[in-house]
């Protein structure tokens, strides 16, 4: 249980990354879901466009649109007293800064969401400032893109390479001076993470990416262990040593706080 009430709010997520109080993220895409991780006292909700995947059953992220991705942030809004509700920008929802600005508006009018996140560079400098010009909150995303599969030719660690290593922390330097409120890396190497999350002042949220993050974010059904096929490195079931769904859950936000998760076996070098 989290030991404040009180609504996660952007300048909450500020105030723990300079107490160095670790942040918890996990995805929901309902209402029962979202009741359960907000009683668990997880800070950030993702309405993650990964539903395409783990809830119909697509092989990615590229099918999804903005209208379902409105529909299940109105489900998981309606679950959540305390924790700030972010919610992904689908694939070709922002495109051009204006098709941004009225996908965003409709995540936040119709769907509820505090905050939207996009993928994406130096390239989505322009759109981060648009969007937090006109009172957007904004999350970026960096390292591994899932919109991006296609170009990528699947999931592969990103930042490896010295050049895309010093690129990455240009990109977050950058996004971070257009506005963004929140950075999530996904899977990037733990000493890269570690020096971006020291490189900027607003919080970075890890996936795969290491424990000196000030936060982690999971798939729900990954940590629940529902999820079919081969899982990511990155993944831990926390159901195994869990008596039901609310104890995964404490488990999970124990666990990111106390800096235990994740472990050695969860990260990329």
């Amino acid at each position: 249980m989290s030991e404040s009430k009180n609504r996660v709010t952007v300048s909450t997520l500020m105030e723990m990354k300079q107490r160095q109080q670790k942040i918890t993220v996990l995805t929901a895409y309902d209402f029962s879901f979202a009741q359960q991780i907000d009683h668990a006292g997880v800070d950030v909700v993702l309405v993650g466009d990964s539903l395409g995947m783990v809830v119909q059953g697509r092989e990615t992220t590229i099918p999804v649109t903005l209208e379902e991705m409105v529909y299940h942030a109105q489900l998981v809004e309606r679950g959540l007293k305390r924790s700030l509700l972010l919610v992904d920008l689908p694939f070709m929802s922002y495109s051009t800064t204006d098709q941004a600005l009225r996908s965003a508006g409709r995540l936040m009018k119709e769907g509820g969401a505090q905050m939207v996140k996009l993928e994406g560079g130096a390239d989505q400098v322009e759109t981060v400032a648009l969007l937090v010009s006109r009172n957007i909150p904004v999350a970026a995303h960096l390292g591994l893109q899932p919109q991006s599969v296609h170009r990528l030719g699947g999931y592969p660690v990103q930042g490896r390479q010295q050049e895309a290593a010093q690129q990455m922390v240009a990109d977050a330097l950058a996004l971070e001076q257009a506005g963004a409120s929140l950075l999530v890396l996904e899977c990037v190497p733990a000493v890269l993470a570690a020096e971006i999350t020291a490189a900027l002042k607003i919080p970075v949220i890890g996936i795969g990416a290491g424990r000196q993050c000030d936060g982690q974010v999971l798939v729900l059904y990954d940590l629940l262990g529902i999820t079919v096929g081969k899982v990511p490195r990155f993944v831990k079931n926390f159901m195994e040593e869990s008596g039901g769904i609310a104890e995964a859950l404490t488990a999970y936000v124990e666990a990111v706080r106390e800096g235990t998760f994740p472990a050695q076996q969860h990260t990329f070098v």
